[in-house]
């Protein structure tokens, strides 16, 4: 497969997402806000089942029979799903892992953007890792008063295609994402992923230590986006300067239930954010390298270019205590 036929695929993919979630929106709120079900991976609501409908009748569709593929998605932690159907494991070129919707709870109550995320890596079984994709995709499902709706795709080593489509319109217009090039936090957006009550207080804390150790300044701006692949748009679009999600450390160090957490799906198109120059690595500073499966934690951690990098990554790891 060449892979700018695979980045295609995957933004066809997400469009299909899409158009899917904003035809479930105008039926009202009702359905989609209540609990499908809860697994290993997460909690299902019901916007969830409608992409999930969507992403296996498009793959059974739409999918080269040429390029046989498994399908890694929260929903579907029972047996693998390949494409053409019934393809052995064994027998796939690839593996997609994808979250058709992260940022779940955000849109469903229709407060802000959530995202479409897709990556492609060769396929190498157990061993197949973050650290293999080489493919991502990732299209923002608007809140249903927007008027436009931003997709980005990557190819490793290719760079980054970005289109804004006016939903009115049906027009697509190329536009060019730039992080900040600022060369510290001050007057700028940097957040610790602290969603949910369990953990936060470890987290604030960590938090205010990095600060004080960064020169405590007061003009250092907290946006909590509920989404990790929104988080990365916020830091590739140059919204956002310094981002960390260190939540399964705080759940290890304190013995909580480690669910809420980041997962490979939600960090999958982080490939996107690195090709247009940021940063993005596990908090220790090494490359991610956790299995594309729907259950591991990762912490992860995504600066707006090196100079931020440099400046903030060794003081995170001792305050955090890596």
């Amino acid at each position: 497969m060449h892979p700018d036929q695979a980045r295609r695929l995957l933004c066809r993919l997400q469009d299909t997402i899409r158009d899917s979630v904003r035809a479930a929106q105008s039926r009202g709120v009702r359905k989609l806000t209540r609990v499908a079900a809860v697994t290993t991976a997460d909690t299902i609501y019901g916007i969830d089942k409608v992409s999930e409908h969507a992403v296996l009748a498009w793959f059974a569709q739409n999918w080269p029979k040429r390029w046989p593929v498994e399908l890694v998605m929260e929903g579907l932690e029972g047996e693998a799903v390949t494409f053409p159907r019934g393809t052995p494991v064994t027998k796939t070129l690839f593996r997609c892992i994808l979250d058709p919707i992260d940022g779940t709870r955000g849109i469903m109550y229709d407060k802000r953007s959530a995202w479409s995320l897709a990556a492609l890596a060769p396929q190498r079984g157990a061993r197949t890792n973050l650290s293999d994709i080489i493919v991502a995709a990732m299209t923002e499902l608007p809140t249903s008063k927007a008027g436009f709706a931003d997709q980005l795709s990557a190819v490793r080593g290719q760079g980054v295609r970005a289109d804004r489509l006016d939903l009115r319109a049906g027009r697509r217009k190329k536009f060019v994402p730039r992080p900040s090039r600022a060369r510290d936090l001050a007057h700028g957006f940097a957040s610790f992923a602290k969603f949910f009550p369990p953990g936060k207080v470890w987290l604030a804390e960590c938090e205010a230590q990095l600060w004080r150790a960064l020169g405590d300044s007061p003009h250092i701006f907290d946006d909590q986006y509920l989404s990790s692949g929104g988080q990365l748009y916020e830091l590739l679009m140059g919204h956002d300067r310094f981002i960390a999600d260190l939540r399964p450390l705080a759940f290890a160090k304190l013995g909580l239930d480690g669910a809420l957490t980041c997962h490979p799906y939600d960090i999958c198109t982080a490939l996107i954010a690195q090709e247009l120059g940021c940063i993005i690595t596990a908090p220790d500073g090494k490359t991610l390298r956790v299995p594309l499966d729907t259950t591991s934690p990762v912490a992860w951690v995504g600066y707006a270019n090196p100079t931020l990098a440099r400046l903030i990554g060794a003081k995170l790891r001792k305050v955090s205590k890596l």
